[in-house]
């Protein structure tokens, strides 16, 4: 049984102390894999004057060559042929960069399905119950975003009896269609069947705020559900806070917080961070989070806010084994957590990418600097 293998198969999925060495393990096996099969991943660590076989100890994690999610949407790396991989994705490509192009093989995608039953069980969102499904995201076809076939995926943890999509496919690109998934919810709300609302949260928000101020609320059977994923993106300054989107579920469709779960991800990173009953994003045992000083990428102490460093061993297709977001962020011990859970949980605070940004640090540089005049403002 290689690494990668008994990570993902191991028991408890929040258990990252006790997977240190495993986790070492399988980045170091993907690492001389990506090493040996792509060029450019070789050429980038060989600069770095670093060796797979550096990967002795979780220290040597912070050493290991990263790759900045703008270099991913402007150069497409594969450690594989096209044949093997099973499924290609890419990201969304909202910040006008490119889109990245990542590749699944079976190998991948065996020890996704094991992290994800592992994760969904103790929220509660494996179901025989069928249900209906509005998703405030992109339909399958016609796409090949991550979003777009994660959120598919997902419609598979329960049965689906109707999938509604709020984005609309015109001649300039996809819009959402907030009326139309307001109509779904309305309709949806006389069914006998539960509802799960998934997708961006920025439009899930949206709708219902539109919902509110027309005067239409629903009761949805029990058992309905709220999935938010993908991120606010270019919406993040319209992001509301987190108790007042609960109190918004609850009154437009009379979902309690405790059915409302929000997860984290990137297309770079596949990686399911599903948020537990306290609402915070524990690291399981898949990745390890590094925080980043942005101006000097150098790893900052827990508390400390900077770019989300992602490092995962799942994916052997595309070197994505330590990817530098544009997304800022906090990493906490997770000792503190009223969920119990023991590994730390990352709080996201921002995005760094914005328009007349052109690299991961200058933007982590305005973003917070911006952030600084608005609280100085207040």
């Amino acid at each position: 049984m290689g690494a990668r293998e008994k990570l993902f198969g191991w028991k408890d999925p929040y258990d990252t102390e006790g997977t240190e060495e495993v986790f070492t393990a399988a980045m170091r096996e993907n690492a001389a894999y990506s090493y040996a099969h792509c060029p450019e991943y070789r050429a980038v660590l060989d600069d770095q004057g670093f060796s797979p076989e550096d990967l002795r100890t979780t220290e040597d994690l912070a050493r290991l060559p990263f790759l900045p999610t703008a270099f991913l949407k402007a150069h497409h790396l594969f450690a594989m042929p096209r044949s093997r991989m099973l499924i290609r994705a890419s990201s969304s490509g909202t910040s006008g960069a490119g889109r990245s192009e990542i590749g699944l093989e079976p190998g991948a995608l065996a020890a996704g399905a094991r992290m994800v039953v592992k994760i969904a069980s103790p929220r509660h969102i494996l179901s025989a119950m069928p249900c209906h499904y509005v998703i405030f995201g992109y339909p399958p076809r016609g796409t090949s975003t991550a979003a777009a076939k994660t959120a598919f995926g997902y419609t598979f943890l329960a049965p689906a009896l109707s999938r509604t999509y709020a984005m609309r496919k015109t001649e300039g690109g996809y819009v959402p269609d907030l009326n139309g998934a307001v109509r779904a919810l309305v309709r949806l709300g006389k069914s006998p069947f539960p509802t799960r609302l998934m997708g961006f949260p920025s439009y899930t928000y949206f709708a219902l705020k539109r919902m509110e101020e027309r005067g239409l609320s629903v009761r949805l059977p029990a058992g309905s559900s709220v999935m938010l994923g993908g991120g606010w993106k270019q919406h993040w300054r319209e992001r509301p806070e987190k108790g007042e989107l609960y109190a918004l579920i609850r009154r437009t469709l009379g979902i309690p917080e405790e059915a409302v779960m929000e997860s984290y991800g990137a297309a770079e990173h596949p990686i399911l961070y599903c948020d537990c009953p306290a609402h915070r994003f524990h690291v399981p045992v898949y990745s390890r989070v590094i925080i980043r000083d942005p101006w000097t990428l150098e790893p900052l102490p827990m508390g400390k806010i900077g770019l989300v460093n992602l490092l995962t061993p799942m994916i052997f297709a595309t070197p994505v084994l330590s990817v530098l977001t544009d997304d800022l962020g906090i990493l906490h011990p997770g000792g503190d957590c009223t969920c119990g859970k023991k590994s730390p949980w990352l709080e996201i605070i921002g995005r760094a990418g914005m328009e007349e940004i052109r690299t991961c640090a200058a933007g982590a540089e305005a973003l917070l600097a911006g952030m600084r005049e608005e609280g100085a403002g207040t």
